[in-house]
């Protein structure tokens, strides 16, 4: 059992990744591909990536197991250039700290980059980069999209029904009893967050129990599988019709409302725009207004809506 205690002040530091990860979902990624489980529905995905990558991207083996892999490989960051950058400045003592966690002598190539040898980071670099081309250039998009959804489902039940109670949703099985989250695992493992918070951040290449990253200095992150158990369609295999996820979420009059309030309107303008009645348009924004997406104040004789800062970041994934 993974149990993760929150002090009082944790609730409210609870924080939801507005948008995925390149290199941790690539990372989560490449060690789905090297596991033997699900060979039924992973089977031919595996095989698929076996093809897809290069040989440049080999010395990532050196460090990848199926359920394990070093920290600094996977930076929180939703743009890959930032986080690429992050990896290369990788401090040399969280390297051989990570390196000794694998608990599996380093080879010569490993040993260069704990010494930071110029050619050796060069090459992680190159892997990287190639990896995330082969595998999740092409489904990038359905990452973004279904990250988007995630994100609108926390925040919809989390301004119904609090913090509290949202989390448990998210994990299957987890349970919030005197303020300890407890998550089913395969180890018993205890995290005190002692006023650091907590980080949220779904996955879509991962079936197995969450994956947790932790640095003193900062929140704790929970990685979880979000995906539907299954390898996530790309263009080249599926020829289904793109999907709206933030309507698929909120109805597709709300999602419309909500992206047309890129700019402030009142509520008959949105009627208009939207091809509404006018008590639609104002149920609709009421519900937006409740879940945080938007806000609404008054100038003069007229009532003006617009987008807040959470609606703005849902807009940003996804056809629209």
């Amino acid at each position: 059992m993974l149990r993760i205690h929150f002090s009082p002040g944790d609730f409210a530091r609870v924080r939801f990744l507005p948008r995925p990860a390149p290199l941790v979902e690539l990372k989560v990624s490449l060690m789905m591909s090297r596991r033997s489980d699900s060979p039924v529905v992973f089977g031919r995905w595996r095989r698929d990536v076996g093809h897809r990558l290069p040989a440049t991207t080999r010395p990532l083996w050196d460090l990848l197991r199926p359920f394990q892999g070093p920290a600094f490989l996977d930076p929180v960051s939703g743009d890959l250039e930032e986080a690429l950058d992050l990896v290369r400045s990788t401090p040399s003592t969280v390297v051989h700290s990570d390196v000794a966690r694998l608990r599996r002598p380093p080879t010569p190539w490993v040993k260069a980059l704990m010494q930071r040898d110029t050619q050796a980071w060069d090459l992680l670099d190159r892997s990287l980069r190639d990896a995330y081309q082969s595998v999740l250039a092409t489904s990038w998009n359905t990452v973004r999209e279904r990250h988007a959804a995630e994100f609108t489902r926390f925040a919809l039940r989390a301004a119904e029904t609090g913090t509290e109670q949202s989390l448990t949703t998210l994990v299957p099985g987890s349970a919030l009893r005197d303020g300890t989250w407890h998550i089913p695992a395969f180890k018993d493992r205890d995290h005190h967050l002692t006023g650091r918070g907590i980080t949220l951040l779904p996955t879509f290449h991962w079936t197995d129990e969450p994956l947790i990253g932790y640095s003193p200095d900062h929140p704790l992150l929970l990685v979880y599988p979000a995906g539907p158990g299954f390898p996530l369609p790309t263009p080249s295999s599926t020829t289904a019709p793109a999907t709206d996820a933030l309507a698929d979420v909120l109805g597709t009059s709300r999602a419309r409302i909500l992206r047309l309030l890129e700019t402030p309107h009142t509520t008959t303008e949105l009627a208009n725009a939207a091809h509404l009645s006018l008590a639609s348009a104002s149920s609709h924004s009421a519900a937006l207004r409740r879940a945080g997406l938007i806000t609404t104040h008054r100038e003069g004789r007229s009532v003006q809506h617009s987008r807040t800062e959470l609606g703005r970041m849902l807009t940003e994934a996804g056809p629209g």
